[in-house]
């Protein structure tokens, strides 16, 4: 039995398709020649000294345009998981606006006493001022960094479970000066710490910080309340529903947001990282100044003689 004939346009598109792949399997031929064109074996010592040669000429060539490129790589670019582990010493605008820091509540819920921080409102939204915030938070990193420096204790108090780590590694920072508490403020921690503590690390201990940061001060007024019949100056991330008279430093942001509170904690933390490093210089000139008074006037020990 004969075959059906193929119909014209089967065989024309037949036709095509063989075309198609013959000058694929050309271009991957000549693809592959010009490949094995480019890398060409080193045969002889000629060839390896001329290699060496094109080798060190790019190299110097990098090394000499290098200094006037970017020094950027995948270890020192920004990543949005730094802000915990590696924060920046100096808070901008751009870093402010970019963690959320402007974003208040609802402006139904603002707080009277909160409208000179305020920039207006959007669809319903508190706009909170960075313009107040980021002056404001730079007088409260010199603030830490001077109690730092003259040995003052600083405490950080951040109480929700997603900002627990962020007071942890801002205590940490500030080394044998820092401490921090993470879990609920128990009530009576400092008017009451006889009772929790004793008497003997009570009256032999520094039980009593030089500055406390608050990072959700709503949820922590008891503890506001104790330092504050302790006397003890008080920093606190203050929204747009919170009453910023309630602490004494007040930095106006966003108390809900973690990449905000991980910013301000960290800007404040390496600035008392810096106040350590300043009393230990200050430490050791103190010493030196001492050793070399000594060395100016030494003692002499007069001896009486025997009758």
């Amino acid at each position: 039995m004969s075959q059906p004939a193929v119909r014209p346009w089967l065989a024309s598109a037949r036709c095509s398709s063989k075309s198609i792949q013959k000058s694929t399997s050309c271009s991957r031929a000549s693809v592959r020649y010009q490949s094995t064109e480019q890398h060409k074996r080193l045969e002889t010592p000629e060839d390896w000294h001329n290699f060496k040669q094109k080798r060190a000429e790019v190299s110097s060539l990098i090394k000499f345009f290098g200094q006037y490129g970017s020094t950027t790589n995948s270890e020192t670019a920004f990543k949005p998981r730094d802000t915990l582990h590696k924060p920046m010493a100096h808070a901008t605008l751009s870093a402010l606006l970019a963690a959320g820091a402007h974003f208040g509540h609802a402006s139904t819920r603002m707080n009277p006493n909160f409208v000179p921080y305020a920039y207006g409102t959007r669809a319903g939204i508190t706009i909170i001022d960075l313009d107040h915030t980021l002056p404001m938070l730079r007088r409260t990193a010199n603030l830490v960094r001077a109690v730092a420096r003259a040995g003052g204790l600083i405490l950080f108090i951040g109480t929700r479970p997603d900002i627990r780590p962020v007071v942890q590694k801002a205590s940490e920072r500030l080394g044998k000066q820092g401490f921090h508490v993470g879990e609920r403020w128990l009530p009576g921690t400092l008017s009451n710490r006889r009772m929790f503590f004793g008497d003997d690390a009570v009256d032999n201990q520094r039980m009593i910080p030089d500055l406390a940061v608050i990072l959700n001060p709503i949820q922590n007024m008891i503890a506001i309340s104790e330092l504050a019949v302790e006397h003890v100056p008080t920093v606190g991330i203050i929204d747009s529903n919170v009453d910023p008279r309630i602490v004494m430093y007040p930095i106006p942001a966003n108390d809900e947001n973690t990449r905000t509170a991980e910013l301000i904690a960290g800007v404040l933390s390496i600035a008392g990282r810096e106040g350590v490093a300043l009393r230990e210089q200050d430490m050791l000139a103190e010493l030196q100044k001492k050793r070399r008074k000594e060395r100016q006037n030494p003692k002499h020990n007069w001896t009486t003689p025997n009758n």
